[in-house]
């Protein structure tokens, strides 16, 4: 899996938190300045986004996250998508090319100004 600056930032929000009470109470309270704090720098938050943090540490519970629905009235395949897809592609190869047409309307981490 490529590392991103996203994904690095998300793996030392976590790290901190399971370290330190403090932080993690404190970015369950209020999330973007607590992250703000740590890295210094500011969130990019898209306009009308807010940040929210679950306390997801006790092993008594199984946690699932539901993510928004995507718009599936708006997807278009691509001429090269349509043509894998006409021309007898394995399942697995459909599911890959939904996952690349849905990525865009999952769920992203912020990106840091």
């Amino acid at each position: 899996m490529e590392s991103t600056k996203e994904n690095q930032l998300f793996n030392t929000i976590v790290k901190k938190a399971w370290e330190d009470a403090n932080f993690k109470n404190e970015l369950i309270q209020n999330p973007v300045e607590a992250i703000e704090k740590l890295t210094g720098e500011k969130l990019d938050l898209p306009e009308g986004k807010q940040v929210v943090v679950n306390d997801q540490t006790n092993t008594s519970y199984v946690y699932i996250n539901i993510p928004a629905k995507p718009e599936m009235d708006d997807l278009q395949l691509s001429e090269e998508q349509l043509e894998a897809v006409a021309g007898g592609t394995s399942i697995g190869d459909i599911i890959d090319i939904i996952s690349d047409i849905l990525k865009p309307s999952l769920p992203t981490i912020p990106k840091i100004l």
